[in-house]
């Protein structure tokens, strides 16, 4: 089967006469790999299409933990169930299904393992023609999704849900920030505040994505965050937020921290802004504010997000979709960061259930 393995990138090593270490860099390349075979518990899914993810571009610049050379790439997938390891899982054969990419999250729902892991690293995943999976990671596709919208939804979507669900506590008229609108994890977090019934606003560094997205997800509006008193302009269009969801943190968490009323919540799944120089902690304190890190989501979370997006009908912003053999082009795209919606890539085993249709 055709794959997209992780390789080390020796022609762009280079000795380093920095202080600091670079970290290794790796190169992404299709290959012929031998098709996996389904163990006692496992499935064996033909991939009908697969979602890029930040996560992937970091890993390929070596800006990930433990990292393995000749791994599968990729957590996000749906596809169709084509074997199985144990006849007792048969009733799963013939079934269009959709990945959870959580593995070992353990058994207290607050807070993963330290062995819990994504598919992907160090698991083969889903930049593949085929993956075997455990059968407890298999999810029916909601129904009105398409195969691409299904596979942009698993890895951002469990994130936006524990984080507006878990840990925000969105409930009808609340009013929410979420920042960086233009990015995967964001547009859920909109999306599933706005089914809520909340009232959102957002944040980001393009006025085209701010602008496209507010019309799209029908927000109640927004502010770019490079221009200046862009804090200001929320105050005066909005007042004082319930909860801020935020993917960034950096030196503007103390500004958003500044536009949460009282007893306010901040959640934060990532750190994409780097960390913070200083943190008004008096801010913190005095305002009675909760702080609140999340990453992923359990199992139980994973189910109740497919059936909150099956009864809201809600479906991922697909920004472009590609024929797995250009994804090299669409992983460049990603490290530039100028799409807007989840990146796709679409197999041809997906065109031919297509037709066959």
């Amino acid at each position: 089967m055709k794959a997209l393995v992780l390789r080390e990138d020796t022609e762009g090593c280079s000795a380093s006469t920095d202080a600091v270490k670079q970290p290794q860099r790796y190169r992404v390349v299709i290959e012929d790999v031998p098709t996996p075979e389904p163990q006692y518990g496992e499935a064996l899914v033909r991939m009908y299409a697969a979602a890029l993810n930040h996560r992937d571009e970091w890993i390929r610049q070596g800006q990930y933990a433990r990292i393995r050379p000749g791994v599968i790439l990729g957590s996000d997938g749906c596809g169709i169930v084509e074997d199985v390891g144990s006849a007792a899982d048969s009733h799963w054969l013939g079934k269009e299904v959709i990945i959870n990419p959580s593995f070992g999250w353990g058994t207290n729902p607050h807070v993963q393992h330290r062995d819990y892991t994504i598919l992907g690293l160090p698991r083969n995943g889903t930049f593949a023609e085929y993956c075997a999976v455990p059968v407890q990671n298999l999810y029916f596709k909601p129904s009105h999704l398409s195969s691409e919208e299904a596979a942009a939804l698993p890895l951002a979507g469990l994130t936006a849900y524990r984080a507006v669900r878990t840990h925000a506590a969105v409930e009808a008229d609340m009013r929410v920030l979420i920042s960086g609108i233009g990015g995967g994890v964001a547009q859920f977090a909109a999306q599933f505040s706005r089914a809520l019934g909340a009232e959102v606003y957002a944040t980001s560094g393009s006025d085209t994505k701010l602008q496209v997205m507010i019309e799209r997800l029908k927000l109640q509006g927004g502010a770019n965050y490079r221009t200046p008193e862009w804090h200001r302009m929320l105050s005066e269009l909005a007042g004082e937020f319930d909860c801020i969801i935020d993917g960034a943190v950096g030196d503007n968490i103390n500004i958003l921290l500044s536009l949460l009323r009282m007893g306010g919540r901040y959640v934060f799944y990532g750190a994409t802004a780097g960390r913070p120089t200083s943190l008004n902690v008096q801010m913190i304190f005095w305002k009675q504010l909760r702080l609140q890190g999340s990453t992923m989501g359990n199992d139980a979370e994973f189910a109740a997000m497919l059936e909150f997006v099956a009864h809201h009908t809600l479906a991922p912003v697909v920004g472009a979709v590609y024929p797995f053999e250009e994804i090299g082009t669409a992983f460049e795209a990603l490290s530039h960061g100028t799409h807007l919606g989840k990146l796709v890539v679409r197999f041809t085993s997906h065109l031919q259930h297509q037709n066959a249709g």
